[in-house]
């Protein structure tokens, strides 16, 4: 089998670092299973981590892949040799930058029936990212008369979880505002079902207040959370609940939410996988995906593909992902 690694942690100014290897096919054990895999996606995490000082001799990337079961260890029970599956990655092992991956079976589920592996690979990481964030921590109801009236705000509609979780609230009975400013992302977040999208280049209050927008219930940071910390403050509703997925990179003043009784939280999808908690609800999560995908509620957030397991394209996904200009994802094709 084959596999990208590297054996630092670099910048990309630094030049290509990654190297192609060959390595011995590992076999599963327990419930483990090993899957080959055709498809891998590409997020922020994986620049983020690339970055990160290693704790062993060498890292493989990837926390999105979609594949066919290859061999399953002696515990596993829902799936067998054949089965075409897809997954997010843990932190807590390697990714799927290689054409077989072992992977927990409580991480996999059964692949949409009418999705290629690229289009599958596109939702993982991202769909339970966003699933977390709109039942785990905003404790939205799954009845979606009980969200009727609520609305989500969702800052930068068009990234790859953006996409995704405005299509989960929208199924579950949500208003959804984003934002997005270019030509192509405002239509893409279109797209993806959200109901208004307001330019994050001009001032969002004013937008709200100039279309008599109602005060969201939720929002959802997505992207640089210290420059949007004090404007979500300003836009939230009094009780009203911000979800984060990045991280702060200054101090900032918490007892700017006491006024209005707001609450913060990071959102961050590995922590499951992390602590080795609940660790079954990423294939729950999973299947409800694939189950709203086939009744054509979902869509994928497929936007390009790279083809080939190669040095250079994990290299230019990573260029893509630093420019922060990507809409939806991206996926690098492995196998035929």
């Amino acid at each position: 089998m084959e596999a990208i690694i590297a054996k630092k942690a670099f910048s990309l100014s630094e030049g290509n670092c990654f190297e192609k290897v060959t390595r011995e096919r590992p076999e599963p054990t327990g419930h483990d299973i090993l899957i080959k895999v055709y498809a891998t996606g590409v997020n922020p995490v994986d620049t983020k981590m690339r970055q990160t000082p290693l704790n062993q001799s060498e890292r493989v990337l990837g926390f999105d892949a979609a594949g066919v079961v290859e061999q399953v260890g002696s515990a596993v029970e829902g799936f067998k040799p054949g089965d075409q599956v897809f997954y997010s990655g843990s932190n807590q092992r390697e990714g799927s930058n290689q054409t077989y991956q072992l992977m927990n079976e409580q991480y996999v589920a059964h692949m949409p029936k009418n999705l290629s592996y690229e289009a599958a690979a596109a939702l993982p990481l991202t769909a339970i990212t966003a699933y977390e964030t709109i039942f785990d921590v905003f404790g939205i109801s799954t009845d979606t008369e009980k969200n009727k009236g609520q609305t989500l705000l969702i800052i930068n509609g068009a990234g790859g979880v953006g996409s995704i979780a405005t299509q989960i609230a929208k199924a579950y009975g949500l208003n959804v505002i984003t934002t997005a400013s270019r030509e192509e992302t405002i239509e893409w977040s279109q797209k993806m079902g959200a109901d208004v999208v307001l330019n994050h280049k001009s001032d969002l209050k004013a937008q709200f207040k100039a279309q008599q927008l109602k005060q969201p219930n939720y929002i959802f940071c997505t992207y640089d959370t210290d420059g949007y910390y004090d404007t979500m403050i300003d836009l939230i509703q009094p009780r009203g609940h911000i979800a984060t997925i990045v991280a702060f990179q200054n101090k900032q003043d918490l007892n700017a939410l006491k006024a209005k009784s707001i609450t913060l939280t990071h959102e961050f999808m590995f922590t499951r996988a992390v602590h080795g908690v609940e660790e079954q609800m990423y294939q729950t999560y999973l299947k409800d995906v694939a189950e709203k995908i086939e009744q054509g509620v979902y869509q994928s957030t497929l936007n390009d593909v790279l083809e080939g397991l190669t040095v250079d394209n994990i290299f230019k996904a990573h260029q893509q992902m630093e420019s922060q200009a990507h809409i939806g994802k991206l996926v690098i094709k492995i196998a035929d």
